[in-house]
């Protein structure tokens, strides 16, 4: 056993000084090792980003796993009564402890401009409402329960309409006008972000002392959401579903449905871009491997002197093997070191973060560790890889023949 980690030690170091000895001949050959290293640790690192982006999208739109719609109707001829259905959702999820809740109703508002009177998308919500969507705010905050006992209630709008209004500063307390049969005027806190794509639309609360449930074309009928633990989630939206039949009685039925991205099961939604990435940044790497090869067999033909020498003074085959191959393992690992630094740099980089995320991300994720220690290995056994041919070449030459050369 001392022997073999005697023998391991001491071709590493032969290949250390064999590396120093030629520091232009492996710094030509490695710089390809480094810049593939560089480019699939950062391809992975910017995967992940990208991932979260997609990630975070998905959930502004169906919520943050596990993510349930909560349908209440009846299957009668009578109507279901909004207050009773209320109570009824309330009840059930405070008896399981389920925070995460919001009322939604979608609609519009008639808005006074300084141009005239437009109509704009709205949402009343609840609270925790921007938390399960991970709603982005540009300017001031989301909605906190103080807001729902102010005397002029509060507004969110989104940036379309924030531009229409002219941007005033929130610190100015800027103010908004709802036109209908009971006209209100909502104090502005905050803007949430925008896509290119959207048109002007607000987010407003739940507030009993004004009439602000009535929109331009009547009434709004809410949905109600609840945000549950993945890993009970069924069960629990199923009890919740069923207490609510209970509390609303015969000719009521309660249906509840997963509307989050993970809705789909076992299967990772995200599964494509990761092979994508994984197979670009193997690409890349194999491309940097090829031109190693290519190097280090012109440079051990270079070598064959020197090796038929070693070999007349009792060099052993696997000792020349293992001394030529580590030569190229200890100059990756080097090279690897370096190009995970690089990528380390490149992606942690506030440019590069912000032109990947484009302002789509809330939670950026730190560097991946997994990325630069497969960065790491990935430079390890191109360099194995890559030794083994010459490593076999150099063993095949005979003394006489090397000392003739």
């Amino acid at each position: 056993m001392k022997r073999a980690v005697a023998d391991v030690v001491g071709a590493v170091v032969e290949a250390w000084a064999e590396l120093r000895v030629n520091k232009l001949r492996v710094l030509l050959s490695l710089v390809g090792v480094a810049v593939a290293v560089a480019a699939l640790t950062g391809v992975v690192a910017l995967g992940g980003l990208a991932e979260q982006s997609s990630r975070e999208s998905a959930e502004r739109n169906g919520g943050r796993p596990a993510n349930y719609y909560v349908n209440a109707y009846s299957t009668g001829s009578s109507s279901p009564d909004a207050d009773a259905i209320q109570d009824a959702f309330v009840t059930a999820t405070e008896r399981y402890g389920i925070d995460q809740i919001s009322r939604v109703a979608y609609g519009t508002r008639a808005v006074q401009l300084s141009d005239g009177v437009t109509e704009v998308g709205s949402v009343t919500v609840d609270v925790p409402y921007g938390e399960m969507h991970r709603v982005v705010m540009t300017e001031g905050s989301w909605f906190t329960e103080a807001d729902t006992s102010r005397l002029a209630p509060a507004v969110i709008v989104n940036e379309v309409l924030w531009r229409q209004l002219g941007s005033p500063p929130l610190s100015t307390h800027p103010t908004l006008l709802l036109r209908g049969s009971d006209s209100a005027t909502v104090v502005v806190t905050g803007v949430s972000a925008a896509a290119d794509y959207e048109s002007a639309s607000l987010y407003l609360l739940p507030v009993p002392d004004h009439d602000l449930a009535v929109t331009t074309y009547g009434e709004e009928t809410p949905q109600y959401e609840m945000w549950l633990p993945p890993e009970t989630s069924d069960a629990l939206s199923a009890q919740v579903a069923s207490d609510m039949e209970a509390a609303l009685g015969d000719g009521f039925q309660v249906d509840v449905s997963r509307q989050d991205y993970a809705a789909g099961g076992d299967a990772d939604p995200f599964g494509p871009i990761k092979l994508i990435i994984t197979g670009v940044g193997v690409l890349v790497l194999l491309l940097g491997g090829l031109g190693l090869v290519n190097i280090a067999l012109v440079t051990v033909r270079q070598r064959i002197r020197e090796i038929g020498v070693r070999r007349s003074f009792g060099a052993t085959a696997p000792r020349v093997f293992f001394s030529v191959m580590l030569e190229s393992v200890v100059g990756t690992v080097v090279a690897g070191a370096v190009g995970v630094m690089a990528a380390v740099l490149v992606v942690e980089n506030p440019t590069v973060q912000g032109f990947i995320a484009q302002g789509s991300v809330s939670d950026l994720p730190p560097f991946p560790v997994e990325a630069a220690l497969i960065g790491l290995a990935s430079a390890t056994a191109i360099g194995a890889v890559a030794g083994v041919l010459p490593a076999l070449v150099a063993i095949r030459v005979k003394v006489i023949d090397a000392i003739r050369y």
